[in-house]
């Protein structure tokens, strides 16, 4: 995948399909991006394998380096920083960055989160909201912070939850939502069009 447009690091853990939805706007030519390296938490994250099938670096730590966050969180940095990537995209992370990572790329480091923040933080969002039986929840898009689930909100779609859906029908509605949301996010940030106000609010230029 040739580095052309806004150089992007994308974080993983799992199965990768939010990455699969970037990685498939760019070959189509709708996202002016490249991804420059795909930093895995787990050796046997599918996302891994979609990574290479796209013919992309990657990047996978041992248990025993992601023992100490701080010392983990170094060695991502720096790879970014040696690759030239200009914002972080976490899709399906299942780790909180620290300081190391958030230092390097000041409201650069992107979160997307499976709930209408700040409802429902956490690494349960859809089954919470789900047991909680709220009637609308959704998808958020926010930049990471030293809080967790905590960062400036970006852009936040929601979705009406029907009578009688379980909770693998609202997950499956809810990635949807992700697939779709997620690259069109990457799209203002590549664009330049989302700011963050002094007052820790998002900005984002009209088209």
């Amino acid at each position: 995948m040739a580095s052309s447009g806004l150089r992007l690091g994308v974080l993983i853990s799992g199965s990768g399909t939010n990455l699969q939805a970037i990685i498939d706007r760019i070959a189509d030519g709708t996202l002016d991006a490249s991804i420059e390296l795909v930093v895995s938490s787990r050796p046997s994250a599918y996302g891994l394998k979609r990574a290479e099938a796209a013919g992309l670096q990657t990047l996978t730590l041992s248990k025993e380096i992601y023992s100490d966050p701080e010392q983990a969180d170094e060695i991502i940095a720096s790879e970014l920083r040696r690759h030239g990537v200009e914002y972080v995209i976490m899709a399906g992370y299942m780790r909180k960055v620290h300081d190391p990572i958030l230092a390097s790329f000041p409201n650069r480091v992107v979160n997307l989160h499976p709930a209408l923040l700040p409802s429902f933080p956490g690494a349960h969002a859809i089954a919470d909201a789900y047991e909680r039986g709220v009637k609308v929840t959704g998808v958020t898009v926010h930049f990471a912070n030293a809080d967790y689930d905590a960062g400036p909100i970006i852009a936040q779609r929601a979705l009406a939850i029907e009578e009688g859906w379980s909770v693998e029908e609202l997950e499956e509605r809810i990635h949807a939502i992700e697939h779709e949301l997620y690259p069109e996010v990457v799209g203002l940030l590549a664009a330049g069009r989302v700011h963050v106000r002094d007052n820790g609010t998002v900005a984002i230029d009209p088209a």
